[in-house]
C-alpha cells in the first residue's frame, strides 16, 4: 500500500506559533490556500480512498484536496499536549527549554498530556488498520506529530531526528503486507519553496 500523508494546512494557531495539540482550531486563510495549491499533486497520485483526523483543520484540508467524504478517524488526532495547549511556543521555550526540547524529542510529557509511546501506538494502530483494508493508495490527512509518529513506528526514525513537516506538505511511504516496516518515498514536499522551519 502507498500511504500519502498530508499535514493539514496552516491553522489560525499555527500562524501565531501557538501549541494546539487536540484543540479544534480552524484553518487560516493561508492554510486554505496551501491546501488548494497541494490538491493537483494529490489528485495526480490518484488515491483510492481517504481518511482524516476528526479535527476540523484536518477534515477541512481533506475537503479542499477533493475528499470531503474522507472517513474521520479519532486515532489520527494530534498528540494531547495537556497544560501546554494554547501556549505560545516562544513562552514554553523561554520558561522550560529542557522540557520543550524533551517534548520535541519524544522524551518529555507535559502535565496532563499524552506520552510519546502511547501516542505512537495509537497512530500506528490506525495506520495498520488502514493497511489491512486493501492494497492501493490511501490518502491520510492528519497532523505534524502524527506524521512523526508514523515515521517512528514504521521507519524507526525517532522524533529528535526529524524536522517538523510543513503545513499542507506531502510525505509518502510504501507499506508491504508481509513486513512491519515501510519505505520512505517522499518527505515534506510542498509545491513552491520548501519550508524547513515549520511550526508544531
Amino acid at each position: 500500500m502507498r500511504l500519502l500523508l498530508v499535514r493539514h494546512g496552516q491553522s489560525e494557531w499555527n500562524a501565531g506559533r501557538v501549541l494546539q495539540g487536540q484543540a479544534d482550531i480552524p484553518l487560516s486563510d493561508l492554510g486554505r490556500a496551501q491546501a488548494v495549491a497541494l490538491a493537483p499533486l494529490v489528485a495526480g497520485l490518484a488515491p483510492d480512498r481517504a481518511v482524516t483526523s476528526d479535527l476540523a483543520r484536518a477534515a477541512a484540508t481533506a475537503a479542499l484536496l477533493g475528499h470531503a467524504d474522507a472517513r474521520r478517524e479519532p486515532d489520527l488526532r494530534e498528540i494531547d499536549v495537556g497544560v501546554w495547549q494554547g501556549r505560545a511556543i516562544s513562552d514554553l521555550q523561554a520558561e522550560d527549554p529542557e522540557g520543550y526540547a524533551g517534548w520535541r524529542a519524544g522524551t518529555h510529557r507535559p502535565e496532563g498530556g499524552e506520552d510519546w509511546g502511547s501516542f505512537t501506538a495509537r497512530v500506528a494502530g490506525a495506520i495498520r488498520r488502514e493497511a489491512a483494508m486493501e492494497d492501493g493508495t490511501a490518502l491520510v490527512v492528519c497532523h505534524g506529530g502524527v506524521i512523526r509518529a508514523v515515521l517512528d513506528a514504521f521507519l524507526g526514525l525517532r522524533p529528535q531526528h526529524i524536522l517538523p513537516v510543513a503545513p499542507a506538505s506531502l510525505t509518502v511511504l510504501r507499506l508491504a503486507k508481509d513486513s512491519p516496516y515501510a519505505k520512505l518515498e517522499l518527505y515534506n514536499f510542498r509545491p513552491g519553496n520548501p519550508e524547513l522551519g515549520a511550526p508544531d
